[in-house]
């Protein structure tokens, strides 16, 4: 199904086209026209509108106030413009394949010039195997027009994001429209590199939402677990609790 809205951008690359639409509400990054890449609400244009990346930042009830983050796949930047707007001494990493698709972000997405962003054009896998940096959250949401990156689902790829998280870090992946055999193929290579340190909940949209501890998984219970997701839904403006009590559903928190 075509996005329903005007394109005020195409730019073409190696890697295929890079279109930009304005609905009435929104901006949409997109790779071929249909599928929603990347959405910012014009009102809001530092906030998530999209399901599955507010259901990432659940990530932050475990890990508050993050000191350095490492995004792999930029896209548009809503998740590099949250945090920068959100969190003031916070450092970010941004890694992307695709020059055209930064550019398309700093043009019509309005993603920051700033200091504590630091965007490396790259292959993600590259990057993290030769990354000095040690973040304490990692957001894995890699991406094209064919589906999911399938080195999101590979050992060595895993093995080098637990490598670059510091002590107490949290990878965060995001596995969108894969079989059941990946995604039990993903479970192994998580229990490998992982252990047990590793919750997972599903989102609207068929979005399956993974964070994998570097160390323990924090005592929690579903009581403060919802106190915390409250204040940072006040603070984010995106439905916090609602992600909280389906990742203690998910994970039987009582």
């Amino acid at each position: 199904m075509n996005i329903n809205g005007t394109c005020i951008s195409s730019i073409m690359d190696n890697n295929g086209p890079v279109y930009v639409y304005q609905t009435k509400n929104s901006r949409v990054l997109s790779f071929d026209g249909k599928i929603y890449q990347s959405c910012m609400k014009t009102n809001n244009i530092n906030g998530l509108s999209l399901g599955y990346t507010q259901a990432m930042m659940t990530s932050l009830l475990f890990t508050p106030m993050p000191q350095n983050v490492t995004i792999l796949g930029l896209g548009a930047g809503s998740i590099a413009k949250i945090l920068l707007n959100n969190f003031s001494e916070l450092i970010v990493h941004a890694i992307e394949y695709r020059a055209a698709v930064v550019e398309a972000a700093k043009t019509y997405f309005y993603l920051p010039d700033s200091k504590r962003l630091h965007i490396y054009i790259d292959d993600a896998l590259n990057y993290i195997e030769m990354t000095p940096h040690k973040s304490d959250i990692i957001f894995s949401d890699l991406y094209s027009s064919q589906g999911m990156d399938p080195k999101q689902v590979q050992s060595c790829y895993l093995k080098h994001c637990k490598a670059a998280l510091t002590l107490q870090g949290i990878l965060v992946l995001n596995i969108c429209h894969s079989s059941l055999q990946i995604r039990d193929h993903l479970d192994e290579l998580l229990a490998v590199e992982f252990g047990n340190r590793v919750l997972r909940f599903e989102v609207d949209g068929g979005n399956t939402i993974v964070l994998a501890f570097n160390n323990d998984i924090p005592v929690i219970d579903s009581a403060a677990l919802l106190f915390t997701a409250n204040a940072m839904q006040q603070q984010l403006s995106i439905p916090m609790t609602r992600y909280a009590k389906l990742l203690c559903q998910y994970n039987h928190i009582g």
